[in-house]
């Protein structure tokens, strides 16, 4: 008894062990593991459609799926980061020529402030001018230098960039083709109640849907619409800030108000006030009614988790995780939240779990944000599939009444003499 005792326990080390070498080897292309991981989940409902209508095509469904993922998701962004490091590089090369100066900025909007203001600010201590525009100064300085780094990161690895987005794409392939195997196998191995892996699977299912979808549609929005208005109103750079309030907004409560709040203000305080307003109302009446009313309908509603832990955790999980950590954080935080209800109070969850199911057959007819977005490409994708077996049936079709009547033909030839059908004579 002890002995069999030692070998489970010899055999659960062993297993960690390799289970944890195997994740040390993963490690450096996490990302792109992750992102395939997001994108299959996504996406699986637009392959699921394609393999109902290619039933024995399984490998060309999931062929048009990751073609639609690279129209939807991996070109644009390609496109966009080609923009960024081009309007980056200019906007270096404006602060190091000295026409881009944010200390001469701070300057001017302290100009532009009323007298008593200057004054109570001045007998506070708050406005030592000399001393905030060289802190801006050098801010600037090494804000382009930041950028001009990320750049020339970003050029020397293209190699990497390149081999995690093949491995991406990769993954994703077999993730599409075989995820329901691998989602069999992976609850399988999980030790505990089905009830309890069907609560956590489904609550880790709707939190990546929700952050993904919601936060990078939040994202897409607010960064077009600033970048609009930036653009509208003559500054520089108009993609490289569209591309900063985007990631901006992932922070909930903060968002892309650090970009064109200040920029309001220069405008206003440098005289051109009507521009300055047009900025802040537009900032205030579009862009944040954007995120005000976007929100809580696309992530709060589903992780079903309050707006502070969602702040706290995104911005813990970007602090550790990068920009990846936009998505981690809610998880991790919504994981918590789950279990802990697991353990509290199971038949809240497991009351919970049914309605959730219900919800889910419910929405399974209706189109979803990605299902909308990849809607045309399936339909256009199975069209061409139908009228791929409609020609190969009527050439098949053709060709063996073409064979038959070849046959009969031949048929008549050998019974007549002179080549043609000889009808039979009645007689007289």
């Amino acid at each position: 008894m002890k002995l069999a005792q030692d070998r489970r326990f010899f055999f659960l080390a062993f297993l960690t062990l390799v289970t944890l070498a195997f994740l040390a080897i993963l490690l450096p292309f996490y990302s792109a593991l992750m992102w395939a991981a997001i994108l299959a989940l996504l996406f699986s409902p637009m392959e699921r459609k394609l393999l109902a209508r290619m039933p024995r095509s399984r490998n060309a469904a999931t062929l048009v799926t990751i073609g639609a993922v690279m129209l939807i998701v991996i070109i644009p962004v390609i496109i966009l980061t080609g923009s960024l490091v081009s309007q980056g590089a200019q906007i270096y090369g404006l602060i190091r020529s000295g026409k881009v100066n944010f200390g001469a900025y701070f300057g001017q909007i302290v100009e532009g402030l009323p007298t008593w203001l200057r004054h109570m600010l001045d007998q506070q201590g708050l406005l030592d001018v000399g001393t905030i525009q060289q802190k801006l100064a050098e801010s600037g300085s090494e804000i382009g230098q930041f950028v001009a780094s990320q750049a020339v990161n970003i050029g020397q690895n293209t190699a990497h960039i390149l081999a995690s987005t093949g491995i991406l794409l990769y993954v994703l392939f077999f993730l599409l083709r075989d995820g329901g195997e691998l989602t069999a196998i992976f609850r399988k191995a999980i030790p505990m109640e089905d009830e309890q892996k069907n609560h956590l699977l489904s609550k880790f299912a709707a939190v990546v849907k929700a952050t993904v979808k919601g936060n990078i549609a939040i994202a897409a929005m607010q960064g077009a619409l600033g970048g609009f208005i930036v653009w509208v109103l003559g500054f520089q750079g108009a993609i490289l800030w569209g591309v900063v309030m985007a990631f901006l907004s992932l922070v909930p409560a903060v968002g892309s108000g650090l970009v064109w709040g200040p920029m309001a203000i220069y405008l206003m305080a440098t005289g051109s006030v009507g521009k300055g307003v047009l900025l802040l109302a537009y900032g205030v009446g579009v862009i944040g009614l954007v995120d005000n009313i976007m929100r809580p309908l696309l992530v709060g509603k589903d992780t079903r988790m309050p707006d502070y832990l969602v702040l706290i955790s995104t911005i813990g999980g970007m602090s550790l995780f990068g920009l990846n950590g936009f998505v981690i954080g809610p998880l991790i935080a919504a994981l918590f939240m789950a279990s802990w209800d697991l353990y509290v109070s199971p038949e809240k969850v497991r009351a919970q779990t049914a309605e959730d199911a219900a919800e889910a057959a419910a929405a399974a007819s209706e189109p979803g944000l990605v299902e909308c977005a990849t809607h045309a490409v399936s339909e256009a994708a199975s069209a061409a599939a139908d009228m791929a077996r409609r020609v190969v049936g009527h050439e098949a079709h053709g060709g063996a009444q073409g064979h038959a009547s070849a046959a009969g033909h031949a048929a008549t030839d050998r019974a007549s003499p002179d080549g043609a059908a000889a009808a039979p004579k009645k007689p007289e």
